[in-house]
């Protein structure tokens, strides 16, 4: 009984845990700074995973290079990006709206995509650009 009782609890830890793992991997995305434009307008291209419903512009269009793109978005929190990373390296993050601090930047202007997300670099690809 007491054998069927810890087979039981052991089952249930590896089915959760596995359950957490796959929702973290699901949430792992694969992108690349297209274009690191004036006073950081920077966009940026899912390549791999799901950021999830209408998170990202399916089309858009630079307007000053009349280049278009797909699934962009505009780089919400320029000030936390590696300088490192540069126009056409890939690298994998995880978008994370609780990274919100104030960020000063010039009001130049470049065309970017309307729609912005914060995001986090994930800590075991910080350098796995190139």
């Amino acid at each position: 009984m007491k054998l069927l009782l810890l087979l039981s609890i052991l089952a249930t830890l590896a089915l959760s845990n596995s359950d957490c793992q796959s929702k973290t991997a699901a949430e792992k995305l694969k992108g690349r700074l297209e274009i690191a434009g004036i006073c950081s307008n920077y966009t940026i291209q899912v390549l791999e995973g799901d950021p999830g419903k209408d998170a990202v512009e399916a089309n858009w269009t630079d307007e000053t290079t009349g280049k278009q793109y797909d699934n962009v978005f505009r780089l919400e929190n320029p000030c936390d990006f590696p300088a490192t990373i540069k126009q056409g390296d890939e690298f994998y993050f995880v978008i994370d709206s609780s990274n919100s601090k104030p960020c000063t930047v010039c009001m130049a202007y470049y065309p970017t995509p309307t729609k912005n997300y914060l995001l986090k670099l994930s800590p075991e690809c910080i350098h796995c650009w190139r």
